[in-house]
């Protein structure tokens, strides 16, 4: 599991993020345990309540569930991310690398376009020009 803490993000927020991103990709399987909050502490150089935190909303979330003595798993009920979402991510990913836009950029820009309840995108059309 590879989990990197960067960006202005608090590192509760990244973890859980991360986390969250890699159980809906699929690449963290239900039921597989994730590190103790202590070692997860000392991989990433936090404090054990920053993991705790960010297990706990995951948690909350359901996504992992913690037992005492038996640690923290991913949840059976976890759902992956249907494979076309994976795909056209995977292609975002690799079309802002390749032209050298960062994550949090990237981010910005799919939060800038990305339709609010009504279908509608959340700027309105007229208050910025496209261009092609």
């Amino acid at each position: 599991m590879m989990i990197r803490l960067t960006g202005s993000a608090p590192p509760t927020e990244q973890i859980r993020d991360q986390l969250r991103g890699l159980i809906a990709s699929g690449r963290l399987a239900a039921g597989e345990r994730l590190p103790s909050v202590r070692q997860l502490a000392k991989d990433l150089d936090v404090a054990p309540g920053t993991v705790a935190k960010a297990y706990k909303a995951l948690e909350e979330e359901g996504f992992v569930t913690a037992r005492t003595g038996g640690g923290t798993r991913v949840s059976q009920t976890a759902t992956t991310t249907p494979r076309p979402v994976l795909e056209a991510a995977r292609q975002l990913a690799d079309t802002a690398t390749h032209v050298s836009t960062d994550l949090e950029e990237t981010i910005r820009i799919l939060r800038a376009i990305w339709p609010d309840q009504q279908g509608e995108s959340e700027m309105p059309e007229t208050s910025i020009p496209k261009t092609r």
